[in-house]
């Protein structure tokens, strides 16, 4: 099966710790990153995702529809572009393998790929996290290739 994320969430994956907007939201979360770590493929999608369900659900106006948002996921395909060397665009799909998890990671606590979470609420949240090495995030890429899971 195959798990749409639109292009900024492939960045807040990276240091989701189990926090969120709300608890359907975090238990949404908690599922999505499951499949991941079972080894399911990313599906690139435009607008908003299945990390968004749960926000789209409660919301009148949900941000997920913003100008904001649409910004963030524009910086982060052409920042992901750059690090991983190819075009990355709607409709792709690949695997959050052990190396390319370790790649963005990298990349991210370096700040190389950090362009669209300027302005977001939750960027010294996830800073402090990545700064810690990605201990206690979700994402433990269980089932891939290479990865065990990390938590603390």
């Amino acid at each position: 099966m195959t798990v749409e994320i639109r292009p900024h969430h492939l960045l807040c994956i990276l240091t989701y710790a189990g926090k969120g907007y709300s608890q359907a939201f975090t238990r949404n979360y908690d599922r999505i990153v499951a499949r991941l770590n079972a080894g399911e493929t990313v599906r690139i999608v435009d607008g908003p995702d299945a990390i968004c369900a749960p926000v789209v659900a409660a919301e009148a106006e949900p941000h997920c529809h913003g100008d904001s948002v649409t910004r963030r996921d524009r910086d982060a395909l052409a920042s992901l572009a750059e690090l991983l060397r190819r075009p990355i665009g709607v409709g792709d799909d690949f695997m959050l393998d052990a190396a390319t998890l370790a790649r963005l990671r990298e990349a991210f606590a370096s700040g190389a790929i950090r362009t669209a979470c300027d302005g977001c609420q939750w960027s010294e949240l996830c800073t402090t996290i990545a700064g810690r090495g990605f201990r206690a995030t979700a994402l433990s890429g269980q089932g891939l290739p290479g990865q065990s899971n990390d938590r603390a």
